[in-house]
C-alpha cells in the first residue's frame, strides 16, 4: 500500500508539470490510436487496388457490349431492304401486328380553316397549302403540277385509252343476293333504317344506287311504282307486302324497257389507270415523289398504293356524292389486302386513307369537287334527302353543298377519308369526307386520283406487305436467273 501511494505522489507530481505542455490524453487511448492507424492503412490500399480492378473490368466489359451491339446493328442494316424501313421477319401473326404498331402515320394539322402553311416538295420552291375543311381535313395546294405535267399526264392518258367508268347496267348482283341468301324480309329490315315498318323513298332511292348503280331522284322512282303497281295505296311508301312486288328481276326490266340515259348513272365519265413505278415516265414518277413528301408517308404505302387513275368528265358529266372509302367491320375485307386476308367473306370494301385529286385542266363551266356536309355539326345520312332535296345529287343541289373547290389547272386537293385511332393508325371512317363532281355546263374536265391505301388492321397490312415483298423477292431471283442465263449465253457466244 505505501509503495503504491509513493508511486501515485510521483506520477502527480509528473502529470502537474506536464499539464502546461499539451493536454493529458490516457495511456490506453494513444497506444490504440497508433495501433489502429497503421491497420487502417494496409486495408485501405488492398481496398482500393480491388476497386480499381472492379472498375476496369466495368468498363472494359461495357467497351465488350458496345462493340458487338454495333455491329448487330450494321449487319441488320446491311439487311435491311433499301429505303430505311424494316424487313419484317418472319414470325407468329402477333409478332407481326406488333412490327407495326410502333409505326405513326403522319397526319398534317389543318390548325383553323384558312391557315397557310409552307411545304417543300421540289427542291427551291415552297408551296402553299391552305386549310379548306377540317371535317374532313381538306386541304388544296396551287401550283403542284405544272402546265407541261398536266398536259403530259393527260396525253398519256389518251395514248393508253379510256374506258367507261360505269356500265349502262351493273351485272353481279343477283349472284350476290344469292351467295348471302337473304329473304326479302331480311333485306326489308336492313333497308328500314327508321324501322317503323315501312321504307320511305329516300331508303330505297339509297338501295338502287348501290345495288344498280342508276340514279334514281324521288320522281322517277314513284314513277316505277306505279309502272310496277307495288304502291297500291299510293302513298309514297311500301309496306313488307309491297316490297315483295318489287324484285331486283322486275325492277331490271322496267329499267331497261324504260331506258337508262347516261345522265342516269351514279358516274358519267371515262378512265384509265397510269403505273408510277419503275420504268414509267418521268412525269409519273416525279408526281409520285412529290406525293410522298405532301403526305409524308413511307414510300412503301404508296408503292403498294392503286396506279394514278386519270379521268374526263364530257360536258354533262357527273359525279353523285360518295366516299371513297368504307366502314371497316369484321365482316367486311379491304379490298387491296384480301389476298392476305385470306377470307371468302363477300363483303369488300375500298380502305383508301387519303385521296389527292389533281385538276388537270381549268373547267369553263361547272365541275367543281362538292363536300355537301363539310364542317357540318353533325353528320345524319337520313337527312342528306328531305322533301325532295338530295344533297348527294350532283347536278341538282351542287350550289347547295358546304363547299365547293373549282377545278384549277395545276391545284391539287388532298383529304384524309379516315380518322386516326388515336394511337398513330386509321380509326373509323370521316363519314364528313362525302363529296362528288358537280356536273361540267360547259368544256371537258380533266382529274387525277391517288389514293393511299391502307388497311385499319395492323395484321393484315403487315401481311400484305409481307406477301408482296415474298412476291417481288422471288421476281428478282427469277429475273436474276434469267440475267445470269443471258450472260452466260453471251460470254459463250463470244467465245465462239
Amino acid at each position: 500500500m505505501t509503495d503504491n501511494d509513493g508511486t501515485s505522489d510521483a506520477d502527480d507530481a509528473t502529470q502537474t508539470r506536464s499539464a502546461t505542455l499539451q493536454p493529458i490524453r490516457p495511456p490506453c487511448e494513444r497506444i490504440s490510436c497508433h495501433k489502429s492507424s497503421v491497420c487502417s492503412r494496409s486495408y485501405f490500399v488492398v481496398v482500393m487496388v480491388f476497386f480499381h480492378v472492379y472498375i476496369i473490368n466495368v468498363i472494359a466489359l461495357l467497351f465488350y457490349v458496345h462493340f458487338n451491339s454495333g455491329q448487330e446493328d450494321a449487319s441488320r442494316s446491311r439487311d435491311a431492304p433499301s429505303g430505311g424501313h424494316p424487313r419484317h421477319e418472319s414470325g407468329p401473326p402477333s409478332s407481326k401486328a406488333e412490327s407495326l404498331r410502333h409505326v405513326s402515320l403522319a397526319r398534317i394539322e389543318g390548325i383553323r380553316v384558312g391557315h397557310v402553311q409552307k411545304v417543300s416538295l421540289v427542291p427551291g420552291k415552297a408551296h402553299e397549302m391552305r386549310t379548306l375543311s377540317l371535317k374532313p381535313l381538306l386541304f388544296e395546294i396551287p401550283d403542284f403540277l405544272s402546265e407541261d405535267e398536266c398536259r403530259v399526264v393527260m396525253q398519256l392518258a389518251q395514248l393508253k385509252g379510256l374506258m367507261e367508268s360505269q356500265l349502262m347496267v351493273q351485272d353481279g348482283q343477283e349472284e350476290l343476293a344469292k351467295e348471302l341468301n337473304l329473304s326479302p324480309e331480311e333485306i326489308f329490315n336492313l333497308l328500314d333504317i327508321s324501322q317503323d315498318g315501312q321504307l320511305q323513298l329516300h331508303e330505297i332511292l339509297t338501295h338502287s344506287r348501290v345495288r344498280d348503280g342508276i340514279w334514281l331522284t324521288p320522281e322517277t322512282l314513284r314513277e316505277i311504282y306505279a309502272g310496277l303497281k307495288v304502291d297500291k295505296d299510293d302513298d309514297g311508301l311500301l309496306s313488307l307486302e309491297e316490297f315483295r312486288l318489287l324484285s331486283n328481276d322486275a325492277f331490271q326490266r322496267f329499267l331497261m324497257q324504260k331506258g337508262v340515259k347516261r345522265s342516269q348513272l351514279v358516274r358519267n365519265s371515262r378512265h384509265t389507270w397510269l403505273y408510277q413505278g419503275k420504268g414509267a415516265h418521268q412525269v409519273l414518277q416525279d408526281i409520285r415523289e412529290r406525293v410522298i413528301r405532301l403526305i409524308r408517308l413511307p414510300a412503301t404505302l404508296v408503292d403498294l398504293s392503286e396506279p394514278l387513275q386519270v379521268v374526263r368528265y364530257e360536258e354533262g358529266g357527273h359525279y353523285h356524292a360518295h366516299h371513297d372509302s368504307g366502314p371497316v367491320y369484321p365482316e367486311t375485307v379491304c379490298t387491296h389486302t384480301r389476298l392476305a386476308a385470306n377470307t371468302s367473306t363477300p363483303f369488300e370494301t375500298s380502305c383508301r386513307y387519303i385521296t389527292v385529286l389533281f385538276y388537270l385542266n381549268s373547267v369553263e363551266g361547272g365541275g367543281e369537287t362538292a363536300f355537301p356536309v363539310a364542317d357540318n355539326r353533325t353528320y345524319d345520312e337520313m337527312a342528306l334527302i328531305q322533301n325532295d332535296v338530295d344533297l348527294l345529287d350532283t347536278r341538282r343541289n351542287c350550289n347547295k353543298s358546304n363547299l365547293r373547290v373549282k377545278p384549277t389547272k395545276g391545284t391539287a386537293v388532298f383529304w384524309y377519308n379516315y380518322l386516326s385511332d388515336g394511337r398513330g393508325w386509321v380509326g373509323e371512317q370521316d363519314e364528313y369526307a362525302l363529296h362528288g363532281g358537280c356536273v361540267v355546263t360547259h368544256g371537258t374536265k380533266w382529274v387525277a386520283n391517288k389514293w393511299i391505301n391502307i388497311d385499319p388492321d395492323y395484321q393484315r397490312q403487315v401481311q400484305y406487305q409481307q406477301l408482296v415483298s415474298q412476291q417481288l423477292e422471288d421476281e428478282d431471283e427469277d429475273d436474276d436467273l434469267t440475267l445470269n442465263q443471258d450472260e452466260q449465253g453471251s460470254d459463250i457466244h463470244q467465245d465462239l
